[in-house]
């Protein structure tokens, strides 16, 4: 059974503008942010501008240039936070854990020995995201 993409979901409002966010990237097809509940530091999410639940229905296209944008916002993390590496996640539907059904990919720095920290819903300070935010795009280059 297919459920309808719900266009009142946070990152809708966010791409409308509608609410606030730390904007990292921007093209034509996607958008990277800050996550205001981040598993660790520099922790972005690449949403498609493009209405898709999750990766059972975005079209072809959408998906390539969001992978594109993962790719790019993942090599961008390791060199601004000196990370050892990255973990990348995508989650669909209720039982593979998605919560926002908008379609999005969760890029994440990681460091040898530290575990990522746990998701309690705990909004992160906004000054922080924004300095995260200041030092990938200084990497990116805008």
């Amino acid at each position: 059974m297919s459920v309808p993409y719900d266009d009142q979901n946070v990152f809708a409002k966010i791409l409308r503008g509608e609410l606030p966010s730390q904007t990292v990237y921007e093209d034509d097809k996607t958008l990277a942010i800050m996550d205001i509940m981040p598993r660790g530091d520099g922790h972005v999410l690449v949403i498609p501008k493009a209405p898709s639940r999750n990766i059972l229905d975005i079209a072809e296209d959408d998906l390539n240039a969001v992978m594109a944008t993962v790719q790019r916002l993942a090599r961008a993390v390791m060199k601004a936070f000196d990370a050892d590496g990255t973990t990348i996640q995508q989650f669909s539907e209720s039982a593979g854990g998605q919560v926002v059904f908008h379609t999005h990919v969760h890029v994440i720095p990681r460091f040898d020995g530290v575990k990522l920290r746990p998701h309690t819903g705990d909004m992160a300070d906004g000054e922080v995201l924004a300095a995260h935010a200041r030092k990938i795009r200084g990497v990116l280059g805008n």
